[in-house]
């Protein structure tokens, strides 16, 4: 650890040197600055280095290496376990580094490290293009696609990382460095999933396809229906194109337009079916939910983008998530998924959500640490709500879902949708079969675990 002379005369020229802000406690604005996602992460780095490009980066890495510092990423801010900050860390926040540049003509897009969703899927929309994005339009697009990234196009152009053409980096020595297929390719494996262990993305490069049209059929019931629905939800999608996927959910009726009166407030089951196709074929996809007595029907073109907000869960909350892939869904799994739904915190806005796998994702590329690709389906608790009275019994529910599904789990889980849940199940979210590659990486570009505020991957 640094003396305080020197960590103040470091400080003060990282402030000159910086084209970005620089914050340290006491500050004004430091407090605003290291508000996250969830409200019920609360802490206090050492310095917050507001980054407004990749020079500014390798600026911060060399300050912090200097002082013996570790290192925290902020892209989006969006983790349930607030990885964005640590206690006295320096944190490298990217959220200026936003720009998105798309070629249409090569069908890719380069995106900053502190871009979002959202920023993302404006600019690629406008072309006619899209990608696999999260399901949340204020999620980093950074962390989401390092994570491996599941969303509502994955069963038809690939999981996230499936997508990956390129990522820039600044290394724990604060070196720049291009990982591709061709240069630097085990770094670049090892970004397929293994997230911002090995230094700070400054912008990545991802494959576009097109995406003319795109259709939702979004149906809310009575809680009482959801085991029919989810089982014509599963006969759907197993019966159906790689192009239809969506998600079967139970939610707090929030007060829309689109929700019945007497279901505000109150516990619905919701069944979203996505297209990436025209109205015409999903409404033939979408026919045997529409024969079930519904209480409200939306079926109709979307603009993808308008879909990728509408789950957009408030800020300033506090949450707790995770995650079960499953061999299958047969009936039991589905009571056993419908089971838990009673017990979920109502009136807040927590989820309890179903998702398809299979498509694209089953066929995509094996050789990447996304152990749950070959998953038929995810269940994923979702708990947000703002009283924190309310903690424990939020948090006992998500855990009471996952020991409910627990029998049909793979054992294999999707690090993105989970917290601080223990060194096995980072193993399970990498595949133990890639943990000592992965070491190796690390070891290479990060020996010292500077870069541990994550689901951290040792050094051998």
């Amino acid at each position: 650890m640094a003396s305080p002379s020197k960590a103040g005369a470091a400080l003060e020229a990282l402030r000159e040197d910086l084209v970005g802000d620089v914050l340290a406690p006491g500050d004004m604005g430091y407090d605003e600055a290291r508000e996250v996602f969830n409200a019920m992460i609360d802490r206090r780095p050492a310095v917050i280095a507001q980054c407004a490009d990749a020079t500014d980066v390798v600026r911060a890495v060399r300050f912090a290496r200097d002082l013996d510092l570790p290192i925290a990423v902020r892209g989006g801010g969006h983790g349930v376990a607030g990885t964005a900050l640590g206690d006295g860390a320096l944190v490298v926040d990217l959220r200026r580094m936003r720009q998105v540049t798309v070629d249409p003509a090569a069908e890719a897009v380069r995106v900053g490290g502190g871009a979002t969703m959202g920023h993302l899927d404006r600019a690629t929309q406008r072309h006619g293009l899209a990608t696999t994005g999260c399901r949340a339009s204020t999620t980093g697009v950074g962390g989401f696609v390092l994570g491996g990234g599941t969303g509502w196009l994955d069963r038809t152009f690939g999981l996230a990382v499936d997508n990956l053409l390129g990522v820039e980096l600044v290394t724990a020595d604060a070196e720049r460095v291009h990982a591709n297929a061709d240069e630097n390719p085990e770094l670049f494996w090892a970004l397929h999933g293994g997230g911002g262990n090995f230094g700070v993305a400054t912008a990545i490069t991802l494959e576009l396809h097109e995406l003319p049209e795109f259709a939702v059929a979004l149906l809310l019931f009575e809680p009482q229906y959801g085991q029919d629905v989810v089982r014509v939800f599963r006969e759907i999608i197993g019966s159906g194109p790689d192009e239809v996927s969506g998600a079967v959910l139970y939610l707090t009726g929030p007060p829309e337009e689109f929700v019945p009166p007497e279901q505000v407030g109150k516990l619905v089951c919701a069944a979203l079916l996505t297209y990436a196709g025209g109205e015409d074929d999903l409404r033939k996809l979408a026919q045997p939910l529409l024969a079930l007595p519904h209480e409200a029907a939306l079926v109709g073109d979307m603009p993808y983008v308008d879909l990728q907000c509408m789950l957009d869960a408030p800020p300033g909350r506090r949450n707790h998530w995770s995650a079960e892939y499953l061999t299958g869904l047969p009936d039991e799994a589905v009571d056993a998924f419908c089971g838990r739904a009673g017990t979920m915190p109502v009136p807040t806005s927590t989820q309890h959500l179903l998702f398809p796998q299979g498509g694209a994702i089953a066929a995509g590329p094996h050789a990447y640490p996304v152990p749950y690709r070959d998953a038929a389906w995810a269940v994923h608790p979702f708990a947000v709500w703002a009283d924190p009275a309310d903690d424990e019994r939020a948090v006992a529910w998500v855990r009471e879902v996952r020991a409910a599904v627990r029998a049909w789990s793979t054992g294999a889980v999707y690090l993105n949708f989970i917290g601080e849940e223990g060194g096995e199940r980072v193993r399970a979210g990498l595949g133990a079969g890639n943990l000592l590659r992965l070491e190796k990486v690390k070891r290479r570009y990060d020996p010292d675990n500077v870069f541990r505020f994550n689901h951290n991957i040792r050094p051998v």
